[in-house]
């Protein structure tokens, strides 16, 4: 066999930085792209996005590196003590003069790996409540919209539509989105919290979501494993139904759905009632009122019977309190004769006791009343002012007077055109 060329000859004088570029240049060339099958170790997440770790078996090391830009669709499954198959390129890192992988997939290696891996994400988010049973909302009975999450080809939207088709037809909205590979996990988070930002304004805002996938193995229902998947499921205020694969497949969204299904058609099953079997409910529950009214009544007009059987005679017993009622009548109206009597008397005793009082009685005992021109009565002749016009009222009628001259003793007053002091009389206007 031939031996290559060698790249250097002996006396050839190398700089570091040139040898390193020449190892780098044979390195990836010879190794292009390879998988390794390793368990991870000493994991370190660089704030840049970057993941640092390495691959070891019994025998060796070689350190690993995963690109931000590369990692979302495996970045939670790097973790220390996992066994793993990685594809990527080999290279050197001059700095180090050590060679590394640069990782651009990476899966468990086997079903044990996954399986140890979703046990200790099932009791991590377990821990934080994510799957308690208080958490869980109800399915509403008969929503008015269906909200799915699932590919947008396969047999499972078709499987959904037409089972709820023919149980209750109703509006059914899709998000479409991968259900498998690195990127599923993501969209299918993306879908859930999607369909919770609807306003109901553009489109209709589901009252139930239906997460499906068909069957497959444990490497292919990975992405409803992934932890930024069960929190979206959790955090949903739109009850979630999990459909995911047979129905002995088990993966954690069904632990943070609010409730789960065998397979996609059963989760149809769950959404919706049989229109069929409404309709023959709401009959039935038509005829059984109808029966209970019409017994209602026939057994209150049964007990009413009864009761008139209990009254000795109705009619007759009315007309007795007719008569009652017409003797209180005449009743009444004999005291409130008697009553209007009595009170005419007292009036009239009363009217007769004031007319006793009243001054006109002494006027025609020949008394006289003075009151001056604004009508105030004048008891004292020295409110009299000299020419004060004055009036006189006697039992007959009444006369103007006008005061002559000083206030005296006993005053004169002029009546008509002459003046007289009737000494019969005396004095009106004696202090």
């Amino acid at each position: 066999m031939q031996m290559p060329e060698p790249l250097v000859k002996s006396d050839d004088v190398l700089s570091v930085s040139a040898l390193s570029a020449l190892l780098k240049g044979v390195v990836e060339t010879a190794f292009a792209r390879v998988k390794i099958r390793g368990e991870i170790s000493g994991v370190k997440r660089a704030s840049s996005g970057h993941i640092y770790f390495t691959l070891k078996d019994e025998g060796a090391v070689i350190d690993a590196v995963a690109w931000r830009g590369q990692n979302a669709g495996f970045a939670s499954l790097i973790k220390d003590g996992l066994e793993v198959v990685v594809t990527g390129k080999i290279t050197t890192y001059p700095l180090r003069s050590n060679y590394q992988i640069v990782v651009d997939s990476l899966e468990p290696a086997g079903e044990g790996a996954l399986l140890k891996l979703l046990e200790e994400l099932k009791k991590k988010l377990a821990a934080e409540g994510l799957f308690d049973k208080e958490r869980k909302k109800p399915i509403p009975y008969l929503p008015r919209c269906i909200g799915v999450v699932s590919s947008p080809t396969g047999a499972v939207i078709r499987d959904i539509i037409h089972r709820v088709r023919d149980r209750f037809p109703m509006r059914i909205v899709l998000w479409p989105c991968p259900v498998q590979g690195a990127e599923a996990a993501g969209k299918i988070a993306e879908a859930i919290e999607g369909f919770n930002r609807f306003d109901g304004v553009a489109f209709p805002r589901p009252d139930v979501l239906i997460v499906a996938r068909g069957g497959g193995s444990i490497e292919d229902l990975w992405p409803f494993n992934e932890e930024v998947v069960v929190r979206a499921a959790a955090k949903s205020d739109i009850p979630i139904i999990s459909a995911v694969g047979h129905e002995t497949d088990t993966t954690l969204i069904d632990y943070a759905a609010d409730l789960r299904a065998p397979t996609p058609t059963g989760a149809a099953e769950l959404a919706t009632p049989v229109r069929a079997e409404l309709l023959s409910q709401v009959t039935k529950s038509k005829g059984r009122i109808g029966d209970a009214i019409n017994r209602l009544v026939s057994e209150n007009q049964t007990r009413v019977e009864g009761l008139c059987r209990g009254i000795p005679n109705l009619k007759e017993l009315v007309e007795m309190y007719v008569q009652r009622l017409d003797e209180k009548v005449e009743r009444l109206d004999a005291d409130f004769k008697a009553y209007i009597n009595s009170a005419t008397d007292k009036l009239e005793f009363l009217v007769r006791n004031l007319e006793l009082c009243s001054y006109n009685r002494v006027l025609e005992r020949g008394f006289a009343l003075v009151t001056n021109a604004d009508g105030r009565l004048v008891s004292s002749a020295k409110a009299i002012l000299p020419a004060e016009s004055l009036k006189i009222k006697f039992a007959d009628g009444e006369t103007a007077v006008t005061a002559d001259g000083a206030q005296a003793k006993k005053s004169a007053v002029r009546v008509g055109a002459k003046t007289k002091c009737e000494d019969s009389q005396g004095d009106l206007f004696s202090n």
